[in-house]
């Protein structure tokens, strides 16, 4: 029974983010060149909903923090570490430009050298420490859940980077990661 409510829970997020992102998000950048408040609002409706999800993934009585665990304090600081950077990495572009309410030059500079994501990068550090705290194959699949719907929107904004900024954005495609280690499309 609570393998079909993980399994329930699972499939219900990646079709909400294949609508969102894939249906709403593209139209808008196809349409307008950036997203509208509403596309924009569906896009933190659905990373919140991933973000509740924990109650179902990151349940506590499967496992609970421990703070005498030798995992506290790597989570802990993989925690602020992730914070700490995606600040940076989102305070570099501006909240309007990070949340693609508003179109600026292709960012190439700081921790755009190293990846072309680097706000998910580091964003994903504070959820690795998250499911740290909670050690269990159900965080494993949280983790994995979370980086389904953001692969999602990621394959989505390269499509309106590559019709916006063309060769400029290939080259750049050519010389850094998606991620991180290795390039991809």
């Amino acid at each position: 029974m609570i393998l079909a409510v993980y399994l329930i829970t699972a499939l219900l997020l990646i079709v909400v983010a294949l609508v969102v992102f894939r249906i709403f998000v593209r139209r808008d950048y196809e349409r307008k060149g950036r997203l509208t408040r509403f596309s924009g609002f569906l896009q933190l409706l659905v990373f919140s909903l991933h973000v509740l999800s924990s109650y179902v993934y990151l349940n506590p009585r499967l496992s609970h923090i421990r703070t005498d665990s030798p995992l506290f304090i790597p989570a802990i600081a993989c925690m602020v570490a992730g914070l700490v950077l995606l600040a940076l990495a989102m305070g570099g572009l501006g909240m309007s430009v990070a949340m693609g309410l508003r179109v600026t030059g292709l960012r190439k500079s700081g921790l755009y050298r190293y990846t072309r994501n680097p706000q998910i990068l580091t964003g994903s550090l504070f959820y690795i420490g998250c499911a740290m705290l909670w050690p269990s194959w159900t965080g494993f699949i949280w983790l994995g859940l979370l980086w389904t719907i953001l692969h999602i929107m990621v394959l989505t904004e390269e499509e309106h980077l590559r019709r916006t900024f063309g060769g400029e954005y290939e080259r750049y495609c050519a010389e850094t990661p998606r991620y991180l280690g290795f390039h991809s499309g």
